[in-house]
């Protein structure tokens, strides 16, 4: 069930795994993991092994044989908090599920859904230790958009997605209303998702050398790919991000604007006659969506909590018209998860936007260092607001693993100034203490 061309490709990229420098990894793994249809497999005694999953694998081989190399050291900063979380939250999805469905089955299947979140979150973590591999990931991933975007507009022209003619991916197009929907290799909704969120993260690559290039036609390729795919849901994800990059100059002032905000939803809620959740029914950005049924989705998650708290549960099918379609990651974390699962992943996001707060104080001043973290937040931002229309699968989910070790990376780093500063401060005031003043370079 795989093209012998990809066949070749997985051979090349698995050997580049395991010879490339530590912090190079990441450019071969992301472009094969975001080029390849997720319909490539490999069935080996009924276990389905996706080219996705042979690369997370490829992956987790190379960080076994290095596990005691002094050379290949551990995580920047070790194994932190936000690390765990995530780890847990991978953990106590696989324990539920298999709760609910006691079925060997089912749990085989299971499986190959906990490689792809904590084996992808390994990989990621592993493959990206340093800020040069944070830039260089950037770097493959608006590759990736342009490649993506010139495919999806290539089916806007020709009527058909080449993808098909490797296999694993429909060629026919899929309409809405009149109007092509573009899949690339992700799919419409996740392909426009994964360009619009990016979209801030290549702002930042616009600044720094040699870079500039690949940053422009990188946004091009993720604004292609969010209006080709013609959904709502990729749309939010553009505004969500543009949103944010708009509050820059406000960046001090931001506990100021999320208590407004919350008391905003607060009274809302208090004086609206649905619940504030019902907001998501109005959205409509490109005449056809179905925000009246992701509404329905979130209202009957709430309405049904003494179902789903515990464990979870397998029957949310049943909780009205078309509740089998979970597009809404929240949704998707209580009902595999149940109450606990829905916390760890809120706790993610959390931790998250914290420690890109606390190292944006601790580089204040640093503007480059600032903007980057304002960009990364930015992107976190727009996936938040993504997760209310989408169900985060293996691709993009491995589209949001780089960026939390993006969190971990500069977290540690920041962290590792405060003694450098602390030196210099204290040079200065033995200097200024024996009565001669430094040049103002130097005191800065």
């Amino acid at each position: 069930m795989m093209h012998p061309l990809v066949a070749l490709l997985l051979l090349v990229v698995f050997v580049l795994i395991q010879k490339l420098p530590q912090n190079k990894v990441i450019v071969p793994f992301l472009f094969t993991y975001f080029s390849v249809p997720i319909g490539q497999v490999i069935v080996l005694g009924g276990i389905h092994f996706t080219v996705l999953r042979i690369l997370i694998i490829a992956g987790l081989i190379r960080r076994a044989s290095t596990w005691a190399s002094s050379r290949e050291g551990k995580y920047p900063g070790g194994f932190n908090a936000l690390d765990k979380v995530i780890v847990l939250w991978t953990i106590t999805s696989f324990i539920c599920v298999c709760l609910q469905w006691m079925n060997l089955q089912n749990t085989i299947a299971r499986l190959g859904d906990f490689l792809d979140s904590l084996g992808g979150f390994m990989v990621a973590r592993y493959f990206i230790p340093d800020r040069d591999a944070v830039q260089r990931t950037v770097k493959v991933l608006a590759v990736v958009c342009i490649v993506q975007g010139a495919f999806m507009m290539t089916e806007q022209i020709i009527h058909q997605n080449l993808y098909g003619y490797i296999g694993g991916w429909p060629i026919a197009v899929t309409y809405r209303n009149g109007h092509i929907r573009s899949q690339g290799v992700m799919g419409n909704i996740s392909g426009g998702v994964f360009g619009g969120a990016l979209i801030p993260m290549f702002l930042w690559l616009l600044t720094q050398r040699k870079s500039r290039l690949v940053a422009l036609l990188g946004v091009a390729g993720a604004v292609t790919m969010v209006f080709t795919s013609d959904a709502s849901t990729a749309t939010l994800a553009l505004a969500a991000s543009v949103l944010g990059l708009g509050f820059w100059y406000l960046r001090k002032q931001m506990r100021v604007i999320r208590w407004a905000l919350s008391l905003t939803l607060i009274g809302l809620h208090l004086a609206m006659k649905a619940p504030v959740w019902a907001l998501i029914a109005r959205i409509d950005l490109t005449g056809s969506s179905s925000g009246y049924h992701r509404f329905e989705l979130v209202d009957n998650c709430v309405n049904h909590f003494s179902e789903w708290w515990l464990l979870g549960t397998k029957d949310y099918d049943k909780w009205g018209f078309c509740m089998f379609d979970l597009c809404n990651q929240f949704v998707v974390c209580a009902v595999t998860g149940g109450l606990v699962g829905l916390v760890l992943f809120i706790t993610i996001y959390s931790r998250s936007f914290g420690a890109i707060g606390t190292a944006r104080k601790l580089v204040s001043g640093e503007r480059k260092q600032e903007w980057f973290l304002w960009c990364l937040g930015c992107t976190l931002f727009a996936h938040v607001v993504s997760s209310f229309g989408i169900n985060y699968m293996a691709l993009l989910q491995m589209a949001l693993f780089p960026l939390f070790a993006f969190v971990s990376v500069v977290a540690f780093e920041a962290k590792k100034k405060i003694p450098v500063r602390a030196a210099r401060t204290l040079q200065i005031q033995r200097i200024a203490a024996q009565g001669y003043l430094p040049p103002l370079s130097e005191a800065k």
